[in-house]
């Protein structure tokens, strides 16, 4: 089943890290109101401290319970505790099916955060969305262009164990950065967001690192993890990633030896790293698919081998077939100014 989720909201989600998805919790999702079998519902709306960590009712029927962490020195999102009574300080039984237990120093410190909290501003602030302040207009916000953002799903391994992984936001990062790294050299259209790319390419690789060292990797994940390491390899971030994206992507060909993506990939990477002779195999293979991208790495190649007029005329030939293409526009005039690099392009 295909689901979509809203961009911004799932950017979101990333950029709030570990405060924002601490409202899953079991203890951040019920509060008790002390009355036996009766004490756990649902809080209906809930203000959350990224300070402390803390998720108070706004149940104008019940007493103001909260979930306090008391792992907040060693930032552990995991630790859940027992709910304790802000107006007395008491201690309250833990949700059904909490397996947590709380010693009784964590009962003291839990007690004595709580008193505090029942003088802090902060805790006691007005729900400013549902009543607003006297005198004070309130901002309205509006959303519009909404992008949704597609849900991809692939699965880990190339046994049938049925593991699969969320690459939704990975691919959506790929597209996006693609056109400015794919090829060297890179092009941004500020150093800034090269910068940022550069940043996140490295921890997104480092979380796909593991899936695509397993010996029985899927060609899904091997073809994502060579991508990203090819990008960084011409984003100069050490030759780790030059390995790495070879090996992710040859061993992608062993899983599928007709994929037109995988042969592109790594005659594109062969050919930029000087083996041109190497990069043809791979190379035709791709392009006979119509991989037009494989064709503009045999034309780059033919120049560097000074065979401009070769690469010329395949680009032109190319440009024919897809008359809307700009990028071959501008590679042809690269040509026929005498330039080297077809893929050095204004920033994108």
């Amino acid at each position: 089943m295909i689901k979509t989720l809203p961009r911004l909201l799932a950017l979101s989600l990333i950029a709030a890290s570990g405060y924002a998805m601490a409202a899953d919790d079991a203890n951040f999702k019920t509060y008790a109101d002390g009355a036996g079998s009766n004490a756990h519902k649902t809080v209906p709306s809930a203000r959350i401290s990224t300070t402390r960590r803390i998720v108070s009712s706004n149940n104008p029927d019940s007493p103001k319970y909260a979930a306090v962490t008391t792992a907040i020195a060693s930032n552990n999102l995991g630790t859940a505790t027992t709910p304790t009574d802000l107006n007395t300080g008491g201690h309250v039984a833990p949700a059904p099916g909490n397996t947590s237990s709380t010693s009784s120093n964590t009962a003291s410190h839990t007690s004595s955060v709580a008193g505090n909290l029942a003088t802090d501003p902060l805790f006691n602030a007005p729900q400013l969305s549902g009543t607003g302040l006297s005198g004070l207009p309130m901002p309205a916000v509006q959303i519009s262009n909404v992008d949704y953002l597609t849900t991809v799903m692939i699965p880990t391994t190339r046994l049938q164990s049925g593991a699969t992984l969320d690459v939704s936001l990975l691919d959506d990062f790929i597209a996006d950065i693609s056109p400015s790294a794919r090829h060297y050299p890179p092009n941004f259209r500020t150093v800034t967001k090269q910068y940022f790319s550069k940043q996140k390419l490295k921890e997104l690789e480092a979380v796909l690192r593991p899936y695509a060292e397993n010996p029985n990797a899927s060609y899904e994940v091997l073809l994502r993890a060579a991508k990203l390491n090819s990008m960084g390899r011409n984003l100069n971030l050490g030759s780790d990633y030059a390995v790495r994206a070879s090996n992710y992507v040859a061993k992608a060909i062993e899983r599928q030896p007709s994929s037109a993506e995988a042969n592109f990939l790594y005659g594109m990477m062969l050919s930029e790293g000087g083996g041109f002779e190497e990069s043809k195999k791979y190379l035709n293979k791709a392009a006979d698919q119509g991989y037009t991208e494989a064709e503009q790495s045999l034309a780059q190649a033919e120049i560097l081998t000074d065979n401009r007029s070769g690469a010329l005329a395949r680009l032109q030939r190319l440009q024919t077939q897809n008359p809307s293409n700009t990028i071959l526009q501008q590679q042809i005039k690269i040509v026929q100014n005498g330039g080297y690099y077809i893929w050095d392009l204004p920033g994108r």
